[in-house]
């Protein structure tokens, strides 16, 4: 009790600052992380840390001491390429300070909003069949890498062209990051959820859905019915007002569209 004492007598401002910002700093790691395939790494790294000091600060082990000692400059090199995708969204962010540096943001994601809407209500009105994944906060590579690269800005121009039929980009899934189409022919995960007798394209689209925190659009080659795909469910029958208020509530109201920034 008079240790503690001793030690609550000397916190001042400066010791309530340097906690405050810790904190921060923690607080500022689990929101970069929130909604990304790197928060079960993250957990593990902590546990892992966590045990290694109960058993240091209880247990004298010299050479386990030792081995942990010298294992701290691998682990700080290693730490920047495990999160790589991470850090670089934290120091754009940081870039991005000044938010009334840019002002024509919002018109950017209405823009994109426009272009998507456009795209897939042409798409269903000629009855191409087409699957479009909106990227998240969850990183979507692995997927990208099974396609072809594009990185092309997303207008509904070139959306029609790659899914026309007969063209050699046709048959699969859309990637689009941010404002632009990062990959084409993409090859999903498939849901292992019975969807009543719906096809590959809204199976690929619940799948990745499943996965992450996308969002899948989709267009029937049948019917040319409009869908959407998120946490694994299907919404179908879409129109033009719905699909709006859809793609808004993705990259405004759930600040997705800062990434475009």
């Amino acid at each position: 009790m008079t240790n503690f004492l001793n030690i609550f007598s000397r916190f001042g401002w400066q010791s309530a600052l340097d906690v405050l910002l810790v904190a921060l700093i923690f607080y500022a790691l689990l929101r970069l992380f929130r909604g990304t395939q790197a928060v079960q790494l993250l957990r593990g790294i902590l546990v892992i840390v966590l045990l290694i000091f109960l058993i240091t600060s209880q247990v004298n082990l010299p050479a386990f001491g030792w081995l942990v000692r010298n294992s701290l400059p691998a682990l700080l090199v290693a730490i920047p390429v495990i999160f790589q995708p991470e850090l670089r969204r934290a120091l754009e962010r940081l870039g991005r300070a000044a938010p009334f540096l840019f002002p024509r943001e919002e018109q950017r994601a209405a823009h994109l909003i426009s272009e998507l809407s456009e795209a897939v209500l042409s798409l269903s009105e000629r009855r191409h069949g087409a699957i479009v994944v909106l990227e998240g906060e969850t990183g979507l590579q692995d997927y990208v890498e099974t396609g072809v690269k594009v990185d092309g800005q997303v207008t509904a121009q070139l959306l029609l062209s790659i899914f026309y039929p007969g063209t050699a980009l046709h048959d699969g899934a859309v990637i689009v990051r941010a404002d632009r189409i990062v990959a084409a022919a993409c090859v999903l995960p498939l849901t292992e959820e019975p969807l009543g007798g719906l096809g590959t394209r809204h199976r690929a689209a619940a799948g990745i859905t499943e996965q992450s925190d996308a969002l899948a659009l989709v267009v029937s080659e049948e019917t040319g019915i409009i869908s959407i795909a998120r946490r694994g469910g299907i919404a179908r029958r879409l129109d033009e007002k719905r699909l709006q208020r859809v793609l808004e509530a993705f990259y405004v109201r759930r600040g997705v569209w800062e990434r475009l920034r």
